[in-house]
């Protein structure tokens, strides 16, 4: 589902699961969305996502970095115990934005393109 709003384009994209088995198709809709023109910045909404492995935290950190290399915002929303754990235990928690929820990103940025 895509929603444009007017003003500063920030792409959202929101997933039920992100693992080995949809971290390919994950990462090329969030390289899309990065590289997306007029977007200035991207969010991953995990709200659905009860459990990251190896692979959807790839696809995160790789995100990341190509959102730093074309110094667009990355930040992830709503992110629950499970995947904060794996965060934190991995010292990610310390690199990504982490936003409450998405109204809370939302806020700070006003506008949002939604993906996925």
């Amino acid at each position: 589902m895509q929603t444009l709003l007017a003003q500063q384009q920030i792409a959202v994209l929101s997933l039920d699961h992100l693992n080995a088995a949809t971290a390919g198709q994950f990462q090329r809709e969030l390289g899309a969305a990065i590289c997306a023109p007029g977007v200035v910045g991207v969010a991953v909404d995990l709200a659905q996502v009860s459990f990251l492995d190896s692979a959807g935290l790839m696809a995160l950190v790789s995100g990341l970095k190509q959102a730093k290399s074309l110094n667009r915002k990355f930040s992830l929303c709503s992110v629950g115990p499970g995947v904060r754990m794996i965060l934190e235990l991995s010292q990610l928690d310390r690199v990504f934005e982490i936003f409450e929820d998405v109204e809370s990103f939302e806020a700070e940025n006003n506008a949002v393109k939604r993906y996925w």
